[in-house]
């Protein structure tokens, strides 16, 4: 009674390609992942070993994108034909029971005879149900049958509907996000020895790997086509004046000011005789040689007090001078018309010089040498104070629960903004792929997916159509005539 056909790896021919595709070769997907121990993070290389190795042991990708397992298929195959076996054996046995005991109405061969004829029922009712679903019945076009290779678009929907309506919900999200604890989680991972340390290895390998990837031709077309006409079509004088007012107000400036006071002072000392030379060159010809040179002595020495004085009173009138110069300079940045054509005259000047180009170029390849170098010195001081860094936050984690609970709740907000932006376009993926599958091909690895067990369907309907056989029997001999 089983009219199912050979599926094309039975008939040891490759799968036909997809009708919508005819021309373009079929992509394999990869192999998932296998299963890490915990507290595991492989390495890069170990992945692609592993994912080479899982290549190898899958075979290649069928032409819909299924992965197959040539072992694997065989093992199913041979599941599924058993149990069709066992399922088509219960319908001959009931057949050739209810011919055996046809015309033997009473008695218990008449309990037997009702109930092989109610079996067969349930056997071929069974079997047409299971077999609707992916082929046509005896190859008859029998309407709502087949119903896999030609609804399969419908079902994609409907899978995509069901995972958007019961997988991608705020509070299903957030409920799996917090019980999962992941900032507690982490904290612990990397507390255990060594973890850290990996951690940091893989960033840095990562981070390295990507800076010697970025062309230098890519960075400077941004810089020339990219960040400098944009700064220079930005007003920078408002943006100037008001971090300049703030730096003011924060005194921010004023390290900067003793710097330069030291280096004044310290040149002063250094180069007494130059500075005096200086003094000398400029007084009058008539002017005795000895009244210069005590001249330039007592400049000399009155300049280094200025400066002392300068650096060592807060409140001195240069000090207090140099304020309001830059207070006002911030205050015409912000509001004089006058006094900001000037500033983006400036800024049009420089950004439009050819240097500023190469320089910046400049100033990129030595920070990237820079952070290269240190991320690759496995010893160093970056690695090696990133490794205690990481340290010191996971134990910090793990002593603090309100700050677990809030970064926690900011990784629910990530996940819940990330889903209702993009969780769309990551469910249409099911019914986007179902519906490039050829319909045949989908129903023929769906039913050697879940073949086997829906045989127990035939077998059940075989079975209890006996036993409800057998029922009716009896109640049509208790009811009168």
């Amino acid at each position: 009674m089983d009219t199912t056909r050979p599926t094309t790896q039975e008939r040891g021919s490759e799968l036909p390609p997809s009708p919508q595709t005819p021309s373009s070769p079929p992509a394999a997907l990869p192999a998932p992942p296998s299963s890490l121990p915990a507290g595991s993070m492989p390495s890069s290389e170990d992945g692609s070993a592993e994912h080479r190795a899982g290549r190898a042991r899958r075979g290649a990708g069928g032409p819909l994108g299924f992965i197959v397992d040539p072992a694997v298929d065989a093992r199913r195959r041979r599941d599924l034909r058993r149990m069709r076996l066992v399922a088509t054996g219960l319908l001959v046995f009931a057949a050739v029971v209810y011919v055996l005991t046809r015309g033997h109405d009473g008695g218990l061969l008449g309990f037997v005879n009702a109930g092989a004829e109610a079996s067969m029922v349930g056997a071929c009712a069974d079997w047409f149900a299971v077999t609707a679903l992916f082929r046509h019945p005896l190859g008859l076009p029998i309407p709502h049958t087949a119903l896999i290779p030609r609804k399969k678009e419908m079902i994609g929907r409907s899978l995509e509907e069901f995972v958007s309506e019961n997988f991608m919900r705020e509070d299903i999200i957030r409920e799996r996000v917090l019980d999962a604890e992941p900032t507690r989680r982490a904290a612990e991972w990397a507390l255990v020895p060594g973890h850290a340390k990996r951690l940091v290895d893989e960033v840095a390998t990562v981070t390295v790997h990507a800076l010697h990837r970025i062309p230098d031709e890519d960075v400077r077309a941004v810089i020339e086509h990219a960040l400098l006409p944009r700064l220079a079509q930005e007003p920078v004088s408002s943006l100037a004046g008001g971090l300049l007012d703030q730096v003011v107000r924060d005194e921010a400036h004023v390290g900067l000011v003793d710097l330069a006071l030291d280096e004044m002072r310290v040149w002063l000392v250094d180069n007494e005789d130059l500075f005096e030379s200086l003094i000398t060159q400029r007084a009058p010809a008539w002017v005795p040689d000895a009244v210069n040179d005590l001249v330039a002595r007592k400049i000399h020495v009155e300049a280094l007090k200025w400066l002392a004085d300068i650096r060592n009173d807060p409140r001195h009138d240069v000090r207090v001078a140099l304020d309001k110069l830059l207070v006002d300079l911030a205050h015409d940045l912000q509001h004089d018309p006058v006094t900001q054509a000037k500033a983006e005259r400036l800024k049009e000047r420089l950004l439009s010089h050819p240097q500023v180009a190469d320089t910046a170029m400049s100033l990129w390849a030595s920070l990237r040498a820079v952070v290269i170098s240190a991320l690759e010195d496995e010893q160093g001081p970056v690695r090696s104070r990133a490794v205690k860094e990481v340290t010191a936050l996971a134990e910090r984690l793990l002593a603090d629960a309100a700050l677990r609970d809030r970064i926690d709740r900011r990784i629910c907000d990530a996940t819940v903004y990330a889903v209702e932006r993009y969780g769309t376009e990551l469910t249409r993926v099911i019914s986007d792929t179902v519906d490039r599958w050829d319909g045949k091909e989908t129903a023929e690895r769906v039913e050697l997916q879940v073949g086997r067990d829906l045989q127990f369907i035939r077998i059940n309907g075989t079975l209890v159509g006996g036993l409800i056989g057998m029922l009716i029997h009896a109640v049509s001999i208790l009811l009168p005539s």
